[in-house]
This record gives structure tokens, C-alpha cells and sequence, in this order.
């Protein structure tokens, strides 16, 4: 049996993962993979595969892109979620800021430094011809500190996956003001490079796995019940969602990595871009 250890973010695009896991599917060919939940979401999780505490992660797709640029050892394996995330930009349901275009020059609420919701701030900023330079962040570590930032007025903004914040919008405690879709696939899969050189059969193996199961996803029975039941949300937000959220078998492109690096370039949250091969690795 070999020990293999993977992180994620505890949200319904990584359910897949647990009921691969709860069904025995890795343990049938000999690997026991140890799932951690990640609540404080990409920075977080590149700093575990900077350090080694875990050898998998689910991760956006900019975030690592973007550390794995600026050293992290590590290889994107593949595109796990095809679909970009929508990320809705949310204030306190009492906030003054009615409009996107009345947060320019405001704070954001971010997860911490590298994270998705820092990237994005700059994507959106991007977007709506900002100064990236005025940008501003508080950092919040979880959604739930978000809340408190948000509610207590240290931050005035916050960008999260907008299903995942729906529950706090239906109890007033956010309002959404827009969407902001990422210009890419969401998550990819990323591998340490010890664990890709020491165990390239075992990790072509767990992809084989979780392939088949997200390629069957949609099909299971009562899907929707439980995913409700798991994430606490209304069945039919959820509807929308897995209407809307594609899951991947390939391997990112060179083409969507270039538009990755030149977006990311573009609003200087990299200073050089890096080869297909330094980023990507096939198994």
C-alpha cells in the first residue's frame, strides 16, 4: 500500500474525490490516499507543496500556475475542472457600495497572499481598467473570517466561488454586486516533483481513478440530494451549478497555459513567463 497525501478546498467540485475515497476505489489498487481539507484555499495549499505536507493538491489553476513560476517544485498534471469558476464579488449586506465600479480604490478581503482571491482581485481589476496598483487586501485566512471582515468594515470587498456563498447571501449576511468568471479552466491537479520522480505509476493510477469518476459524476443517482446534503445548499442553486461545472480528463494545453502566463504577466502578478515543460508534466 503506498501512502499518497492530497488537499483540497471543502467544496462540492471536489466531492468526486471522497466518494472515490469512501467507495475504497484506491484502496483496491494498493494506494491509500489521505485527503485534508484546505478552507484557506490556494496560497495555502501551495505552501504545503512547498514544504511537503502533502504530495497532491486540487488548485486554481492560476494560483499555481503563478508559485510554480516562482519556484514551487511542483508540475500540473492535469486539468481537474474544465469550466472556469465564477466568482461573484460579494459586500456586506448593510455595505454603502452598491456598484462593482464603486469598489475601485476599496480594500479586499483575501484568503492570504497568492491566493484565488488575490488573483482575481487583480483579474477584476484587470477587467474594469483599474490601477492594479491601488489594490489594497486584508487577509482573511477562510470565508468565515471574511464575514467578520466584511461585517466589522476592515474589508469592503470580498471574491469567492459564488455557489459556495450563496447560503450566506440567502441569510443577508453578504450581497452580491457581480460575477467574475476566471478566462481559464478553474482547477488543476498538482504533483510534487519527489512524488511525480518516485511514483510516476502511482499517480498515472490515482488520475486513472478519479477520471472515471468524474466522467461519471452527473450520472450518479440522487446526485443533487447529496450534494445538498454534504454542502448545505438549496437543490436547486445546486442544479445551476452542475449544470454549469465541467470536469476535466486532459492535459492542460500549451495554449490555455500561454493565455495563464500572459494574463497573469499582462497585470503583473508574474515578472517572466516560464516553459510549458517547467509547468506541466505528462504521467
Amino acid at each position: 500500500m503506498t501512502t499518497i497525501r492530497i488537499a483540497g478546498v471543502p467544496e462540492h467540485f471536489n466531492l468526486p474525490w471522497h466518494l472515490a475515497i469512501e467507495n475504497g476505489d484506491f484502496k483496491k489498487a494498493a494506494i491509500d490516499l489521505q485527503w485534508t481539507d484546505v478552507p484557506e484555499g490556494t496560497g495555502k495549499m501551495c505552501q504545503m507543496l512547498r514544504d511537503g505536507s502533502t504530495d497532491i493538491a486540487i488548485i486554481l489553476t492560476e494560483g499555481i500556475v503563478k508559485d510554480i513560476t516562482a519556484g514551487n517544485p511542483a508540475k500540473i498534471v492535469q486539468v481537474y475542472v474544465e469550466t472556469p469558476l465564477i466568482w461573484g464579488i460579494h459586500v456586506a449586506a448593510q455595505s454603502k457600495y452598491k456598484t462593482l465600479a464603486q469598489l475601485e480604490g476599496t480594500k479586499a478581503a483575501i484568503s492570504r497572499i497568492g491566493s484565488g482571491s488575490q488573483l482575481m482581485a487583480y483579474v477584476n481589476a484587470g477587467n474594469q481598467k483599474w490601477d492594479a496598483n491601488s489594490l489594497s487586501f486584508e487577509i482573511v485566512n477562510t470565508i468565515d473570517g471574511a464575514v467578520i471582515a466584511l461585517t466589522e468594515g476592515t474589508a469592503d470587498y470580498f471574491m469567492w466561488e459564488r455557489f459556495m456563498t450563496q447560503p450566506l447571501v440567502d441569510k443577508g449576511i453578504f450581497r452580491r454586486i457581480a460575477d467574475c468568471p476566471t478566462p481559464w479552466p478553474c482547477f488543476v491537479i498538482a504533483v510534487r516533483d519527489e512524488i511525480l520522480d518516485q511514483n510516476p505509476n502511482v499517480i498515472t493510477k490515482i488520475l486513472e481513478i478519479i477520471n472515471h469518476n468524474t466522467s461519471q459524476f452527473k450520472l450518479i443517482p440522487n446526485i443533487i440530494t447529496k450534494l445538498a446534503s454534504r454542502y448545505h445548499q438549496k437543490e436547486e442553486d445546486l442544479e445551476k451549478w452542475l449544470a454549469l461545472t465541467e470536469w476535466s480528463q486532459k492535459q492542460l494545453s500549451k495554449n490555455v497555459l500561454n493565455n495563464v502566463q500572459n494574463q497573469l504577466l499582462k497585470l503583473g502578478i508574474i515578472d517572466k513567463t516560464s516553459t510549458f515543460a517547467a509547468i506541466v508534466k505528462e504521467v
